[in-house]
Parts: structure tokens; C-alpha cells; sequence
């Protein structure tokens, strides 16, 4: 295990790896090591000493840490300011069943981690305005700024977010924050289809009401199906708002509208699919296609295997806890996507499933070619993540 505690040990052993074409597998606090295609690594190069926040201005609405500060450092720092991470980042240790092991800021950055509130404020990448990072030939790099007013470079940061480690290890990251509203309501519909949840979460996303959240639980095991949109903001208008959307959703039925602590906690088991994580034996695919395409997919996987499905981003996205056989059922969720156009990952299996299928949508052969020059150019000995994301990249 290498654990440099700078940014020049980093790029020391980065460097000499790359010199003795030993291969790397980085990882952050590690509790994310499930998502992606098993690597083959003859070391592991952690950045959990690279730690601290180097940079914070609250009235900038800019932060700075270095890649291995733990996500709740960072998070309670905004919260203090009564600020926080536009995204709303998923905490995947319960469906990996890490509980022991500490997010970090680098690995939202480098997984492109996002929630429930994607559908308004953008992904994880959208709010990452600087990063430095040490290439596959162990050369440090900086690309984008620390204010706002200040940012270049933007598309390596783009690149680099979502790239898990595969292209460089980041050693510092940056995100623009925002201030945290006064209050939050959530409008909750009770027993509709799937159809009529995507239809009822599109009228609200589509109303003037500024809807920060859009899921649909379909019923299971006796629970009934549930809908829900979030609103926050001022508490007069928060109040306002959640009176005339569930007016203007009459049609589908009578909303109850939850108080602020109540809706919080129930985000909260939404942005980590918390019903879908036990037993941590069963797949879990996460699917994106046209909300209006959603409950075909749902249905296709439904009439193949046992599933359990949460819809988020007003059904845009599918979270399916299901799959059989040796692809955990991999044949069938591709098919699925493919007929309607769309993307699947695979981010829970056993390591022997991940080694054997595509756990990343599979790539047409131009985007292919130009993932594999990118890669060719950041990591020309191919030593960083190797394969994490698709065989021989």
C-alpha cells in the first residue's frame, strides 16, 4: 500500500510505477471499491493521507481540499457557514456494505458522484471548478481555478470527473457550494402506477414551482407506490409552493405534504437507495433513459427476474435491484436500454460477474477509440486503474 502524504510523494510513486510498468489501483477511503471492473494492481496507492481543506471562502461560495479529506469534513465545514455541495452526493457504503470506511472528496470527483437534486443543480463535475492531479507519468498538472472568477482549463476538470482514477490521481479538488435554504417540503402522492408517477413528476418539474427532487418508490411487499417532490427555499414560499403544486396534482390523486425533518430524513433513504441494499448479495443496475421510457425498462426486468425499483431525477433514473445468472442479468438490462436508447452500469456484483460482462455501458467504436487515445495520453503505460472502467483502459 502507497500512501504518499504530498503531492510530490504522490507523483514520486506515481512516477517510479510507471518506470517499472507496475500497476496501480488508487483508491480514496475505499468505500467505493465495489463500482467499476475488478483491477489487476500489483500495488494499491491510496491518497488517505492527502488531507485537509486548503482553501474555503464562504462569501466566494468556493472550497479547496486536497483529494483524501473525508467528504464529512468537507460537508460539516459548509454546514458550520450553512452552506453546502450543490450535488447532493450519494453515500454508497450501504450498498457495499462498507460502513467502517470514509468517503472522501476526491472519490466524488473522480466517480462523478451526484443525487436527487442532479436534476437542478447538475452533476458532481458540474460544480468542480479546479482540480490538481499527478498523471500516469507521474506529472502534476492544474487545470480550472480556486474562485469562481478565475476558472481554466475546464474541460481537463471535465475529463477527469468520472474518469475513476483511470486517466490521473487527483490530488486537490475544488467545487463551487451554495448556501442551504431557510426550509424544505415534500408533496407526496400516494398509489400511482409508474406511468402516472413519471407523468405526475413531469408536470411538477415542468411547473413554475422549482422542484429540487422527483422520485417514485412503486409499491412492494404490501407497501403502497409513493411519489414525491421536493421544494425548498424561503419558508413562506416553500409553504406557497407545496399548497398550489399539489393543487395543480390534484388529478393524480390527494398529496400530503411533509415537514421539513421528515422530508430531509426521506431524501435521505432516496439518495442512498437505502431500500435497496440489503441483501448485499443482489445486483443493482443503475439505468438512465428518457423518463417516459422508464416503466418499459422496469417492466422488461419485472417479467424477467425478481426486482425492486426506486425512480429518481422524475424517472430519468432507475435504480433496479435485480439480476440472475452469470451476467447478473446483464442480457436483459441492455436490451431493455438499447430498445429505447439510454445507459446502464452495473454497480453492485460479485467480482467474478464484474471481471466477465461490461459493468459500463458498452462504447461505440468512435467514442472507443477516442477513450483509448485519451487514455494513451494522460497514462501512456497504462498503469492507473487499469480496466476499471473497460478492459485494457
Amino acid at each position: 500500500m502507497l500512501t504518499p502524504a504530498s503531492e510530490a510523494e504522490l507523483a514520486n510513486d506515481v512516477k517510479r510505477a510507471a518506470r517499472d510498468r507496475r500497476p496501480l489501483a488508487i483508491v480514496g477511503g475505499g468505500s467505493r471499491s465495489g463500482l467499476g471492473r475488478p483491477v489487476q494492481a500489483a500495488e494499491t496507492l491510496s491518497t488517505s493521507r492527502l488531507t485537509g481543506v486548503t482553501l474555503y471562502e464562504p462569501s466566494e461560495l468556493v472550497i479547496s481540499a486536497r483529494a483524501g479529506t473525508p467528504l464529512k469534513e468537507v460537508e460539516t465545514l459548509l454546514a458550520d457557514n450553512h452552506q453546502r455541495l450543490a450535488f447532493e452526493p450519494m453515500d454508497h457504503r450501504g450498498i457495499y456494505g462498507t460502513p467502517k470506511l470514509e468517503p472522501t472528496v476526491g472519490g466524488v470527483a473522480a466517480a462523478n458522484v451526484s443525487g436527487p437534486r442532479r436534476i437542478i443543480s447538475g452533476a458532481a463535475r458540474d460544480s468542480l471548478i479546479g482540480v490538481r492531479a499527478v498523471t500516469g507519468q507521474g506529472v502534476a498538472v492544474k487545470s480550472g481555478g480556486r474562485v469562481m472568477k478565475n476558472v481554466t482549463g475546464y474541460d481537463l476538470v471535465k475529463a477527469l470527473a468520472g474518469s475513476h482514477g483511470t486517466l490521473g490521481v487527483l490530488s486537490e479538488v475544488t467545487f463551487k457550494v451554495q448556501p442551504v435554504p431557510e426550509t424544505e417540503a415534500t408533496v407526496a402522492i400516494t398509489g400511482l402506477s409508474d406511468e402516472r408517477a413519471v407523468a405526475a413528476m413531469a408536470a411538477a418539474l415542468g411547473s413554475p414551482f422549482s422542484v429540487t427532487g422527483a422520485a417514485h418508490s412503486p409499491a412492494d411487499e404490501g407497501e403502497p407506490a409513493r411519489t414525491y417532490l421536493r421544494l425548498d427555499g424561503f419558508a413562506a414560499s416553500v409553504a406557497d409552493r407545496a399548497g398550489r403544486l399539489r393543487t395543480l396534482l390534484a388529478d393524480f390523486g390527494p398529496g400530503d405534504i411533509l415537514e421539513s425533518r421528515t422530508s430531509a430524513s426521506l431524501w435521505l433513504t432516496v439518495l442512498d437507495i437505502d431500500g435497496l441494499s440489503a441483501p448485499l448479495s443482489t445486483p443493482i443496475w443503475r439505468v438512465s433513459v428518457k423518463p417516459s421510457d422508464g416503466p418499459a425498462v422496469a417492466a422488461t426486468a419485472a417479467a424477467a427476474f425478481p426486482v425492486r425499483i426506486l425512480y429518481d431525477w422524475g424517472g430519468g433514473l432507475l435504480w433496479i435491484a435485480g439480476g440472475e445468472g452469470d451476467d447478473a442479468g446483464a442480457e436483459v438490462i441492455r436490451a431493455a436500454v438499447r430498445a429505447v436508447g439510454g445507459h446502464a452500469t452495473l454497480v453492485r456484483a460479485p467480482e467474478t460477474v464484474r471481471n466477465a460482462v461490461e459493468v459500463f455501458q458498452p462504447l461505440p467504436a468512435p467514442v472507443m477509440d477516442m477513450t483509448r487515445k485519451l487514455k494513451a495520453v494522460f497514462d501512456p503505460a497504462g498503469i492507473l486503474n487499469p480496466g476499471r472502467m473497460y478492459p485494457g483502459i
